[in-house]
């Protein structure tokens, strides 16, 4: 019975990254940027995704910061959402 007492609330993926394509509808290209360290030598790398996140308002554009979300897939390769545009472009 403790389990009806508990609230069940999913953990959203959430990841910030950088627009670098805005010419689909309602879609926007973002690059990803995570530091792995190599096995052997130690250093630090630097390793780039790119995916695609939905953007409803059309609202981002190259070069903008953005929060994105996972989220249940919209299409093919679309399974991120922007939640908000962290900085603008210059």
């Amino acid at each position: 019975m403790s389990d009806a007492t508990q609230e069940n609330t999913k953990v959203q993926r959430s990841q910030v990254g950088l627009v670098v394509s805005n010419k689909m509808d309602k879609t926007v290209t973002v690059r990803l940027e995570r530091r792995v360290k190599h096995a052997l030598y130690g250093k630090y790398l630097t390793r780039n995704t790119k995916v695609h996140a939905h953007d409803a308002d059309n609202d981002c554009n190259e070069g903008d910061t953005v929060r994105i979300v996972e989220c249940r897939p919209l299409s093919k390769s679309k399974s991120w959402q922007v939640v908000e545009v962290v900085e603008r472009a210059q």
